[in-house]
């Protein structure tokens, strides 16, 4: 039998305590990482293909998060805006009108920043051969767009500019891809719709713009944000924005590169998309009174239409500190 000496047995248990206070100081830092990692702000953002994910990637502008992005990809706003009111998002985007009618309805979110397109963007389409010239013609037609955003609001400001009632053509709601095909097909004689859709139908399918939205329409993309998340996420939501704000900017200055990225990532003809943004000229908001006037005005005129269905205070739609605190930081 082996004698342990005192000096080895002491030894044996130095390293013993020293093994022990090691795992202890190893349990211990495992758990406040795994504390630390538990306070880690989520975000859940909606985003449509090529859209704002892209676009910080792009920019250079998604990394070194304070906090987690969850991005979800959704086909179009409606179901973003779905997802903001059911409480499965925290940030989404969508055009002025559509957020407003989702607001309308009930819906616990807010509008706190987001970009202004040229308004000739928004347009009414048709068919190379078709024989509508002006929006004269348009009168007893059967025109297409989205129920209560912008191709909706569009066909009958349209109306309403020549002259005629909006009852006087017929509208069919139609999302952009159904829309597409009812045109190619026939189905339908004019669709009322947005880039890059517009550029892509001009590029390639030889479609004709007959009337577009200047002077009728804001043009306003809303970063749009549930009460929870503000009241919850604040400083992630505000950050979130001031770094869309960024990349946005980012992007004026780099159509080309940007294009050919967004071509990549999604699939469309970089031409098209090239197109589209030359177009835009997308730029940041911020919303302050003149913007509220602003849309408050297109508000009231969508209830006139009956696309709204009742007069809202769009201030209160709203929360102006997160683009205002954006504005102070770029």
């Amino acid at each position: 039998m082996q004698t342990i000496k005192p000096e080895t047995k002491s030894h044996g248990c130095l390293r013993m305590m020293i093994g022990g206070a090691l795992s202890a100081a190893l349990v211990s830092f495992v758990l406040i990482a795994s504390a630390a990692a538990a306070d880690v702000v989520t975000l859940r953002v909606g985003d449509q293909k090529g859209g704002n994910r892209s676009l910080l990637e792009i920019a250079g502008l998604a990394n070194d998060l304070p906090y987690k992005i969850e991005w979800s990809e959704f086909p179009a706003a409606a179901p973003i805006l779905e997802a903001l009111n059911a409480g499965a998002l925290d940030v989404g985007y969508t055009g002025d009108l559509a957020f407003l009618t989702v607001y309308a309805a009930g819906a616990p979110i807010k509008a706190i920043g987001g970009t202004r397109s040229d308004a000739r963007t928004q347009a009414i389409l048709v068919r190379k051969d078709s024989p509508i010239k002006s929006i004269a013609d348009l009168k007893g037609k059967r025109l297409a767009g989205t129920r209560g955003g912008w191709g909706q609001f569009l066909i009958d400001a349209t109306l309403e500019k020549a002259g005629d009632r909006i009852d006087d053509a017929t509208f069919a709601p139609l999302g952009p891809v159904d829309a597409k095909i009812a045109l190619l097909a026939g189905s339908i004689d004019g669709w009322a719709i947005w880039e890059p859709y517009v550029s892509y139908a001009t590029l390639k399918d030889n479609a004709r713009i007959v009337a577009d939205g200047e002077g009728l329409t804001p043009t306003i993309t809303f970063f749009v944000a549930s009460d929870q998340a503000i009241a919850t996420k604040r400083a992630a939501v505000q950050d979130l924005v001031r770094r869309l704000n960024k990349a946005r900017l980012w992007s004026l200055d780099h159509l080309g590169e940007y294009a050919k990225a967004t071509a990549a990532l999604t699939q469309l003809p970089e031409d098209v998309l090239l197109s589209a943004y030359t177009a835009q000229r997308t730029s940041p908001i911020v919303i302050d009174t003149n913007l509220v006037t602003e849309i408050q005005q297109a508000s009231d005129r969508a209830t006139r239409y009956g696309i709204l269905p009742t007069t809202l205070d769009v201030e209160t739609a709203v929360d102006r500190r997160f683009t205002a605190a954006s504005a102070g930081s770029n």
